[in-house]
């Protein structure tokens, strides 16, 4: 059985930035219209979600590609991750290490015709221990964020959390926007990132304000509100569970602007080890276009979430 979802600061997480630009904020549609443009960016291409020039282009320039075809081969790659994170990092029923995170490592080995050494260790000594120099890598979803950049690199952005509607399968077809949403109740959780978003954005639409997303959920399972917003990734898990008891499905598509929602996360690595981060791109970039990834995704979550 998968535990709840356990969300952190530096992990994916609900405790989002609030605060915007003042252009935003006089102007919400655009940003609106902005997070659409992404989302869509995002569908066709899910890896490549990211601006460009940021901190995890690699490749792209004639330096980059001649690293990249100098690297050493490695005998054994070292992954951390910790194992209270369903789906993503967990321990099943037979007391085996499984999970997302735990089989795109073993991918991302596979690609580079190496060893995978996979141990665990609780959340808060992850970083440390990677900072001693006792990993080469952190597998166990960080959120890139400024705060860990000055300890630590990351490679590519290889997973986002999108916030998305969820309504009952009962209700009619409504456009997931500002206009068709407009005299709905919303149900959404009490200062979280989803919460700021709607007030930004949906302003005519009331929001009925519950103090945890379970009893949002649950509000919106009862009738109590036409819709609810939250995080994509535990609202699949809610939908294709019991608790949901099958009332409700995902309503319209994925909103990913990361001053609400993250800016997506990614592996771990030391800042004098540039030779890792490089070779771990190459090899999420191989296992993205042999259709592992893809494959991974489907198997650990039960609703598509994108």
């Amino acid at each position: 059985m998968l535990k709840v979802f356990r969300f952190e600061s530096q992990r994916i997480s609900h405790q989002g930035n609030q605060s915007f630009c003042a252009a935003c904020r006089s102007h919400p549609w655009l940003v609106l219209m902005v997070a659409l443009a992404a989302t869509a960016l995002f569908q066709i291409a899910p890896s490549m979600a990211q601006s460009t020039g940021g901190p995890d282009q690699v490749g792209t320039a004639d330096g980059d590609s001649s690293k990249q075809a100098a690297l050493p081969r490695r005998v054994v790659i070292r992954f951390l991750t910790d194992s209270d994170f369903p789906p993503f990092d967990f321990y099943d029923e037979d007391g085996v290490l499984v999970g997302f995170n735990v089989d795109l490592a073993r991918a991302i080995c596979l690609e580079l015709n190496t060893s995978c050494d996979i141990k665990v260790r609780p959340w808060e000594e992850l970083i440390p221990a990677l900072l001693k120099g006792d990993a080469d890598a952190v597998i166990a979803g960080h959120k890139v964020t400024a705060a860990a950049l000055k300890q630590v690199d990351f490679t590519d952005r290889y997973f986002h959390t999108p916030g998305r509607f969820a309504g009952r399968k009962d209700a009619p077809e409504s456009e997931m926007s500002p206009g068709g949403l407009e005299g709905k109740r919303i149900a959404v959780a009490r200062g979280t990132p989803h919460e700021a978003f709607l007030r930004a954005f949906f302003r005519d639409s009331p929001l009925v304000v519950y103090e945890n997303a379970d009893l949002a959920r649950e509000g919106l399972a009862a009738g109590k509100a036409d819709y609810i917003f939250d995080d994509g990734i535990s609202l699949a898990f809610w939908l294709n569970g019991t608790l949901s008891r099958q009332c409700c499905e995902m309503r319209g598509g994925p909103f990913l602007e990361p001053k609400f929602f993250g800016d997506g996360i990614a592996i771990a690595v030391p800042k004098n080890d540039p030779g890792i981060r490089l070779l771990l791109n190459k090899a999420l970039d191989r296992v993205r276009a042999s259709g592992r990834f893809e494959e991974l995704v489907q198997r650990y979550f039960p609703v598509r979430i994108y």
